[in-house]
């Protein structure tokens, strides 16, 4: 451990449970980097990631956004073109982006499409699948209403999915947002989880809960606490 975080680690309480509030002003406190680091929330569910009905996994718009927009590319065809442009996207096309994609052109952060277009986008799973950027329904990048989506992520949406450790990891802002807004979009992202409790799921659903900057200690969460 280097002096920096021997340091941090000393000035925090480890046995201590915040609210949400308290937890994301401490995050930020640990966050010394020399960059505007990552507040990360962390997320211990009481689930069986290996059954098929204990999965946990969606997508929810931040309220306060993430402090960076990204790069979103649309594949689909007709008027849809036209509704993505219209919402923000920033590269738009048809089958000939396709073939971009399939000579190697990856330079977007997101792939939105819309189901008439996933025949030929099943074909680059090798090229699309270990980048993390295959659309998916889950994740509502496959949908015939793309001007929302683009909207939805320029604006910050997020994706939740649980691990195979029964964990969920989303960021949840940036160390230079206002702690407030941190909290907002960490309560966000909590409630949705809640929300999305398998019924398949026996005793205790939220095991604990951490807010942590990307270089930094983490904060514990009180669980009990309502979001």
């Amino acid at each position: 451990m280097g002096k920096r975080l021997a340091a941090l680690e000393k000035q925090r309480d480890k046995e201590k449970l915040y609210t949400v509030e308290e937890g994301a002003a401490q995050a930020k406190k640990c966050a010394t980097a020399k960059f505007d680091e990552t507040i990360e929330l962390h997320v211990r569910l009481g689930v069986d990631p290996k059954q098929a009905d204990q999965q946990v996994r969606g997508t929810v718009p931040l309220p306060r956004g993430l402090g960076k927009s990204k790069k979103i590319a649309v594949v689909t065809r007709g008027e849809k073109q036209k509704d993505a442009q219209s919402a923000g996207a920033d590269i738009v096309g048809g089958d000939e982006l396709i073939d971009r994609i399939a000579k190697g052109f990856l330079d977007f952060d997101v792939l939105v499409a819309t189901p008439d277009s996933m025949a030929g986008l099943a074909k680059l799973g090798k090229i699309l699948g270990p980048k993390g950027l295959m659309p998916n329904p889950k994740s509502g990048t496959v949908t015939m209403d793309v001007a929302k989506a683009v909207s939805e992520l320029k604006a910050g949406r997020v994706e939740y999915k649980v691990d195979d450790y029964g964990i969920i990891h989303v960021p949840v802002g940036k160390a230079s947002f206002d702690p407030g807004h941190v909290a907002e979009n960490a309560r966000t992202v909590l409630a949705a989880i809640m929300k999305a409790k398998p019924s398949a799921a026996k005793g205790v659903y939220l095991k604990s809960a951490t807010l942590s900057p990307s270089m930094g200690p983490g904060v514990k969460l009180d669980p009990a606490q309502k979001f």
